[in-house]
């Protein structure tokens, strides 16, 4: 069985694609709001050994995940209070001091939510004395959650591998390619724990015809999606040591109608196949070393696909694939 790819342009424009960010901006009013910079400006007095507790003065931007157990960014301003650090008092019960005498500054924290209890997980201060230059206190809770950009290259390896086991371990007819990185943790152990939520879309490669992606592979219109949520545990040799992950499938819409970049099955006698088989014996006898020209007996299968797109150049390359 000979299996030959032939290319045929045509013009094409592909869709755009859209990406939404997982932090939503709320309301400053709101209660647990209010708790997270509670938490936050607690542990900005408590790292101090002298002076005055700081009091909340603004919160200026505050943005929250859509996950379950949600991350909450904040800044806020604090100025300097009356009441020392050493006193029992909460900042709360703290008044201002008198202005031209007190130290303001801005906080940028990160706080998680977990089980209904609040952790603050990162957090910088700038203060600037009343009189003197901008210091700059950071705090970090070491072995803590914290959310990590959807473009973190540390992520890589772990989609890479996340998407191959999922190819390798779906009943899909077709490779399924990364979409979007939806939202990603990091936790510093030994090593690194990951936790990361991806969507996935089908691609024209066929698992009969390809084992892995390959460049080649390129996202169908009204495709089959699914959102995956990945766990892994990478060692301090930068290798995948635990892997696990959950995925959902959606069918694509009309799907089932048209399938843009999927094989399609042509006659075995369709004049589309005289120049391909031409190409194809010509190319055969070429190659080969014997002392006898082969000809073509039999064409038993041929099939088409829209195997690769391209925007710049705007054509369509597609793949004829023909057994004889």
């Amino acid at each position: 069985m000979k299996f030959i790819a032939i290319l045929l342009l045509f013009s094409r424009l592909l869709p755009s694609l859209t990406k939404e960010d997982n932090w939503q901006a709320i309301d400053c009013n709101d209660e647990d709001v209010f708790k997270a910079v509670d938490l936050a400006l607690k542990e900005y007095n408590s790292g101090s050994k002298s002076g005055n507790q700081f009091v909340l003065y603004h919160i200026t931007e505050v943005n929250k995940t859509d996950d379950e157990q949600p991350f909450y960014s904040i800044k806020y301003q604090i100025k300097e209070g009356d009441c020392p650090v050493q006193s029992d008092k909460s900042w709360q019960d703290c008044d201002y001091k008198e202005a031209e005498q007190a130290a303001t500054g801005e906080c940028t924290a990160i706080v998680a939510e977990r089980a209904n209890n609040l952790f603050l997980s990162t957090q910088t201060c700038q203060v600037t004395p009343a009189r003197g230059p901008v210091v700059t206190s950071q705090y970090d809770c070491l072995g803590c959650v914290h959310p990590i950009s959807a473009a973190s290259p540390g992520l890589e390896p772990v989609l890479r591998h996340g998407i191959q086991h999922f190819n390798n371990h779906t009943d899909h007819s077709h490779l399924f390619a990364l979409k979007e990185v939806k939202r990603a943790h990091r936790q510093v152990v030994a090593g690194w724990n990951y936790e990361v939520t991806y969507s996935i879309e089908q691609t024209n490669c066929s698992r009969e015809n390809f084992l892995f992606l390959t460049p080649d592979c390129k996202f169908l219109l009204n495709a089959d999606t699914g959102e995956c949520t990945a766990h892994a545990h990478m060692d301090l040799q930068l290798r995948i040591a635990t892997f696990s992950q959950n995925c959902s499938l959606h069918p694509g819409k009309d799907f089932g109608r048209f399938c843009a970049g999927c094989p399609i099955e042509i006659p075995v006698d369709s004049p589309q196949l005289k120049g391909v088989l031409n190409h194809s014996i010509t190319k055969l006898n070429a190659e080969n070393n014997g002392i006898f020209f082969f000809k073509i007996d039999t064409v038993k299968r041929a099939t088409t696909q829209v195997c690769k797109f391209s925007c710049k150049n705007a054509y369509i390359v597609v793949c004829v694939q023909i057994a004889y």
